[in-house]
């Protein structure tokens, strides 16, 4: 099969593009190259085996667009991963961030729409565009938040309620991706994902808070917890995810039309300090010290994913635990470290 996918040497992309490579399958890889890390990312890529055809372009650029048209024509399936991913960044520079997840992604759905494309369209969006959830009661206890009465997390009946530029961006996005099919029959599917972690994620303070704390401790470098370190998340390993798509793929005619909700689940949770702290701190054989500061725009006090929808309609549900996770994870950085010193 022929796979497109767009921010191919992105953090999931890169993953993404290993997993079909080693399958076989012929990759067509479409980036910008401006992220941190995407470069060495791409190297990295370049020496697998495989058939593989970068092309560098950006989203927004008509030109760039233009030639990754041509490439439409007879892919199995478009993983469409480009786009500006922090919440902060959203917020200091809202027209770019529009610019790329809003506007790059209705580029890519009118250029398979414009090819008649009948392949198999996957968005990644986000849990952010259900924005803080006020409505929904949450308790707190020592070292996490919970839900009051959603024992499985969110499912995809909870209202959009998009809060920061960036869930706004994403979220039109999301909505166009899914309208696309209702109203022009393109076989898009939406994953409304949660915190994705793994290798070859080069995390910074804004965005990747796993790797960023497993690379910012391994750099002695300071750490700083934003709100009180008990808010919650669900953790999904990258190769889970990319199973997801793979079985989304595989079980397209009753995923098409539909958004899902694709997370660690309940069983592979987390509060993004209190309980990581110690996980760390065993990994790392030593007191890792921290400054808090104040909650950042939008940031939900807990966010887990229901994900019966997904393991119902194409049965996938996650595999790798959050302890081996990033036990894999920190062993990938430090045998790595020196492609975060520069």
């Amino acid at each position: 099969m022929k796979i497109v996918i767009t921010g191919g040497a992105g953090f999931i992309g890169t993953n993404t593009c290993k997993y079909y490579l080693d399958r076989g399958d012929e990759v067509v890889l479409f980036d910008n190259l401006s992220r941190s890390g995407s470069r060495k990312n791409l190297v990295w890529l370049k020496e697998q085996q495989g058939k593989l055809l970068v092309l560098e372009g950006d989203v927004r650029n008509e030109k760039d667009i233009s030639e990754l048209q041509k490439h439409l024509y007879n892919a199995a399936a478009v993983i469409h991963l480009a786009g500006q991913v922090a919440v902060t960044t959203s917020v200091v520079d809202p027209r770019t961030d529009f610019d790329i997840n809003a506007l790059g992604t209705f580029n890519v759905l009118e250029a398979m729409r414009q090819v008649s494309s009948n392949a198999l369209f996957i968005y990644s969006s986000t849990n952010k565009v259900y924005g803080g959830m006020e409505d929904v009661g949450v308790d707190e206890g020592a070292t996490r938040y919970e839900y009051k009465n959603l024992p499985f997390g969110v499912s995809e009946q909870q209202p959009l309620d998009f809060h920061s530029p960036y869930g706004c961006s994403k979220g039109t996005a999301d909505q166009y991706v899914h309208d696309y099919h209702r109203i022009y029959g393109l076989n898009t599917v939406v994953f409304r994902q949660s915190c994705i972690y793994g290798s070859h994620q080069f995390g910074v303070e804004d965005q990747g808070w796993v790797a960023w704390f497993i690379i910012a401790k391994t750099l002695n470098k300071p750490l700083s917890i934003y709100g009180n370190g008990k808010q919650v998340r669900d953790l999904l390993h990258v190769d889970d995810l990319i199973r997801a798509y793979d079985s989304a793929l595989i079980h397209k005619a009753k995923t098409v039309g539909n958004v899902y909700n694709i997370g660690g689940g309940k069983d592979n949770t987390l509060s993004v300090w209190l309980e990581f702290c110690p996980l760390l701190e065993k990994l790392f054989q030593r007191k890792i010290d921290v400054t808090f500061a104040d909650w950042r725009p939008g940031d939900q006090p807990i966010f887990v994913a229901d994900i019966r929808k997904a393991k119902r309609e194409f049965s996938w549900e996650p595999k790798i635990s959050v302890q081996s996770g990033v036990e894999n994870l920190f062993h990938w950085v430090q045998k790595n470290s020196d492609l975060f010193s520069s």
